[in-house]
């Protein structure tokens, strides 16, 4: 099952490269090697994963997840509900923008306020449905306003704060209160961050950090190899991060992560709507195999959308087993015997969709073979992602494999599980209806005590898990690629970057799991 192209290719070219080295980096400034180059440096309107990265070390958020991903103060030192629909945020004194002025709630106001002003075009406009109004109460106090009762609208805060009247000039002039500003940038080549001297929070324990574009995956292994980079956070396909072990001058280390990866049902598919035919898939997948041999270990098997790591989590909800006889009995029992016992004929058929992305397909072959050992011909479809996007939305899919990045917020059990929920209101793709379900996440939703919040939630979790709507795969675990000497490297669940200005070369320790070699 393993795929060593991408480790024969680092080999090869190790030796290509060996004699015409790019010089070292630069001392005291930590080099990172990122696959693109950020589409925007406004926090507002970007959501590609390299535009949130440089956000994260040029603005600060005005609450932030701490690594059980509860919402903790950020640019707010505190905050309270005071009824169903009001909060009242309060801001820390005398924190500055790079541009010198000092953070207020006009800020906060402009910032918030663009996001549910009509005019202002935003993909992250829907998370801010339900607030009304953001207005100052004086110079470091906020009140947001609600237009019904929402429990989990603190996180919808754990978002940048930038300059009260910024225009569209921030897409490429970043002005935050991080504690990184934006030196220089050079499309699809470079990012220049230097250490913002007024940052409130102390200066980092580095001169800077870069960021250097390389699109391929194994000229960034081959980069940091060479000395040109000091980390990658992952960016490295599994094959290329086992040749990593072996070198005497990198250092990994590993942490659990947020992504999410499964398999999902067209609930209105006549032979998917029977949950005896989706819990049959679910005991013939070997999860073990493909995070051992697939991810070559740097996954977890999965038991829901929700990580581990959250605080809403529910450890004790349903989760299959590999039981191959049991996939085969219940399949008897829906209908669909064996047609010639141990000949070639199949119970029935099925197709799953999937991108084209090489390890997805491998991924689907392996899926397509644990089917067909329970008697179920699986045929794979792979298309472009946006044409597999666009046909899971409709709906026009009997199964397909995707992946959640950076879940967080248990509010997602209501965006991919509510009935109310389909495309394009939301992200329940599969059509699932559960009564029950919606019950208990619109009682959550209203929720304001956490414990209470956190009790409904798992109720929901177990109720999903037994419907079996996705059967989960595996959590991704988070891996950062590093030159020996370089310390402070800590990931957090979400991966983000903000631990780098903790990044120095060095002596110290790293926090994570860190890889044999």
């Amino acid at each position: 099952m393993r795929h060593g192209g991408a480790a024969l290719t680092l080999l090869l070219l190790a030796v290509t490269l060996s004699a015409c080295a790019r010089p070292a980096a630069v001392d005291g400034i930590i080099t990172l090697a990122v696959p693109s180059s950020p589409n925007s440096f406004d926090p507002r309107v970007a959501t590609d994963e390299i535009s949130q990265k440089v956000a994260q070390l040029v603005y600060d958020n005005l609450l932030t997840l701490d690594d059980r991903l509860n919402v903790v103060p950020g640019l707010a030192e505190s905050w309270e509900q005071t009824d169903p629909l009001t909060y009242i945020v309060r801001l820390r004194p005398n924190v500055r923008f790079h541009d010198g002025h000092t953070l207020s709630a006009d800020d906060v106001v402009y910032t918030f306020g663009s996001l549910i002003d009509p005019a202002f075009v935003s993909p992250r406009k829907g998370a801010y449905r339900l607030l009304d109004t953001v207005t100052a109460v004086d110079p470091l106090t906020v009140r947001f306003t609600l237009k019904e009762p929402f429990g989990s609208f603190p996180i919808n805060l754990v978002m940048p704060v930038v300059p009260a009247g910024a225009g569209a000039d921030l897409k490429s002039h970043p002005i935050g209160t991080g504690p990184y500003r934006l030196a220089s940038y050079a499309v699809d080549d470079r990012i220049e961050l230097r250490p913002f001297a007024d940052y409130f929070g102390g200066a980092p324990a580095n001169d800077g950090i870069t960021l250097r574009v390389i699109p391929d995956d194994v000229m960034r292994g081959l980069e940091l190899r060479q000395g040109a980079v000091d980390l990658i956070v992952n960016d490295l396909p599994p094959d290329v991060i086992a040749q990593m072990r072996e070198d005497d001058e990198v250092d990994v280390v590993e942490a659990p992560g947020t992504d999410y990866a499964y398999i999902g049902f067209n609930m209105k598919d006549p032979l998917l709507a029977d949950r005896r035919i989706r819990h049959a898939i679910g005991y013939a997948v070997d999860r073990r195999a493909i995070v051992d041999h697939l991810r070559r270990g740097l996954a977890e098997p999965a038991m829901g959308i929700l990580p581990p790591v959250s605080w809403a989590f529910a450890p004790d909800a349903f989760q299959f087993t590999l039981d191959r006889d049991r996939a085969m009995r219940l399949l008897d029992e829906a209908g669909y015997p064996d047609p010639d016992g141990d000949g070639p004929l199949p119970r029935l058929h099925l197709t799953l969709k999937v991108s084209t992305n090489e390890f997805i397909r491998l991924q689907a072959a392996v899926l397509q073979e644990d089917l067909k050992r329970v008697g179920i011909a699986l045929e794979v479809r792979s298309y472009e992602f946006a044409t597999l996007y666009a046909d899971v939305l409709k709906g026009n899919f009997q199964l397909f494999t995707l992946q959640w990045v950076g879940v967080s917020d248990p509010d997602m059990l209501r965006r991919v599980f509510h009935s109310a929920q389909a495309p394009p209101v939301g992200f329940n793709r599969g059509r699932y209806a559960n009564a029950d379900v919606d019950r208990l996440i619109d009682q959550a939703t209203v929720e304001t005590n956490p414990e209470t919040r956190g009790q409904l939630y798992q109720q929901a979790q177990r109720l999903i898990a037994e419907d079996a709507p996705y059967i989960s795969l595996w959590y991704k675990r988070n891996v950062a690629v590093f030159r020996k000497g370089v310390t402070g490297v800590r990931l957090s669940p979400s991966a983000d970057f903000s631990f780098l200005r903790d990044v120095s070369e060095g002596t110290g320790n790293h926090e994570g799991t860190k890889g044999e070699h």
